[in-house]
């Protein structure tokens, strides 16, 4: 998903590295979401599915519980597991910001108003839907870009989409992820232990010091990562936020020098004369020299990838594959037994469908329209107004965040929250599925039929 941070490599190839890692995610997430809704709906199971996320989970070390008290599992998969995926959107965006497109000020520009106009409109629409109700609360909701499921859509339609317009619709749901990163922070936190906090800045400062003194272990940094969580944990700040802060503690600078780790692998390479390549096969037994030679080049291999790049290569498989999945398995699961016709057309289910499938479009869309009017940043290159508002109308897949989101805030409510929550699940969904339809269709007409770029999948 990353390179190492050299000055002279290109910007463009981490980045499509990050399209396609989830854009194939992003297949996995619909997969896992229809299966979530058949099993939810199959009267002879369903029951087990639904009771299964309130089992009770426990992780105990010498008697003591590391969770500090006692969880279900959707509680696990919501405040434990969100955290690796909030802890790699970190991870993402001191990247982007260190050597990615938020690097350059006005490459950015265009996608960082674009997402503020894509996270206020929405807001505004909900709040204003929302004057006076019990669900004013989730105004957050319909905010959210879920980048997996967007550019799953987009990649549907292969190299006729401009490199551009998925640099541009990637950029936007980083930034959409900042502003909820933000959110949660600010407005989803209860009574807050303020000792338990004051701790949790001892733990980051060691992360940090882990940074300046250069230390390469992984294991350093999950040890006081863990750390962290646990007292986000229990201190009533959102645990999802420290792994954030924690990813923005992990170096992104290598411990070894690439220049020095060339020279000593051309160094290294030199001790194995070429007259001895054919008595190297796989029965081959090193000498003790040899042994020694390989392992200064596996050494010098660990050094020279920062712990950043070598973590988030790591985790992009787990968060893609397992973490997102799982959330999307335990959340998405509706009992359409129970849901009546007002929830698509009245409530919360409306403020949510008009926030993702309207608002985002206009927010997206105005906005990028004056900042181009403006000549505050350029057109995206080979794409004009129709791809660009097409790619606006994609804005409106919430899904992930947005899921999140709606737990966050009709959890606590009780027996009301429930019914919220339901509508809210559904509503997402056939707001998500409205964005991705008409933006596909859309994109489907105004893309021009032959690819735009080769080297797409360089």
């Amino acid at each position: 998903m990353t390179l190492p941070i050299i000055s002279s490599m290109s910007h463009s190839f981490p980045i499509k590295r990050m399209i396609k890692a989830y854009a194939s995610g992003g297949n996995v997430l619909i997969v896992t979401t229809i299966l979530a809704l058949i099993i939810a709906n199959i009267p002879a199971i369903n029951q087990y599915y639904f009771e299964f996320w309130e089992q009770k989970v426990t992780l105990e070390f010498a008697g003591v519980n590391l969770f500090g008290h006692e969880m279900t599992m959707m509680q696990f998969i919501n405040d434990a597991l969100m955290s690796l995926f909030f802890f790699s959107i970190g991870l993402e965006i001191k990247r982007e910001v260190l050597v990615g497109e938020l690097s350059s000020f006005r490459q950015a520009l265009l996608p960082i108003i674009a997402a503020c106009g894509g996270m206020i409109v929405p807001i505004l629409i909900f709040g204003f839907m929302a004057q006076g109700t019990d669900y004013a609360r989730g105004s957050a909701i319909p905010m959210a870009t879920d980048i997996a499921f967007s550019l799953g859509v987009l990649s549907m339609l292969g190299k006729r989409v401009p490199l551009s317009l998925k640099i541009f619709l990637t950029t936007l749901a980083v930034v959409d992820d900042i502003g909820g990163i933000i959110v949660i922070a600010l407005f989803y936190s209860t009574s807050i232990h303020y000792m338990l906090l004051v701790y949790s800045l001892g733990a980051l400062f060691f992360l940090y010091m882990g940074s300046v003194f250069r230390i390469n272990s992984k294991l350093y940094y999950a040890f006081f990562g863990f750390i962290v969580w646990y007292l986000f944990l229990n201190s009533g700040i959102h645990p999802t936020i420290s792994g954030v802060l924690v990813a923005f503690c992990i170096p992104a600078k290598p411990v070894l020098n690439p220049k020095k780790f060339i020279v000593t692998i051309r160094e290294t390479i030199g001790s194995f004369p070429a007259s001895e390549d054919e008595t190297l096969t796989k029965k081959t037994i090193f000498t003790n020299d040899q042994l020694s030679w390989l392992k200064r080049i596996e050494s010098a291999s660990d050094k020279v990838i920062s712990p950043l790049q070598d973590i988030e290569d790591s985790l992009t498989p787990v968060v893609n594959y397992i973490v997102l999945p799982l959330f999307a398995f335990s959340n998405a699961g509706i009992y359409f037994g129970n849901v009546e016709l007002s929830a698509i057309y009245g409530g919360v289910g409306l403020a949510i469908i008009c926030g993702l499938s309207f608002g985002k479009f206009i927010g997206i869309f105005s906005f990028s329209w004056l900042a181009i009017k403006l000549r505050l940043a350029p057109m995206p290159y080979h794409s004009n107004w129709k791809m660009l508002g097409s790619v606006a109308m994609l804005g409106g897949i919430g899904f992930t965040v947005s899921l999140f989101i709606a737990n966050l805030s009709f959890v606590p409510l009780g027996a009301l929250g429930v019914e919220l929550l339901n509508d809210s699940k559904l509503s997402i969904l056939l707001g998500s599925v409205l964005s991705g339809l008409v933006g596909y269709i859309l994109l489907h007409l105004t893309l021009p039929k032959t690819p735009v770029e080769t080297d797409d999948d360089d």
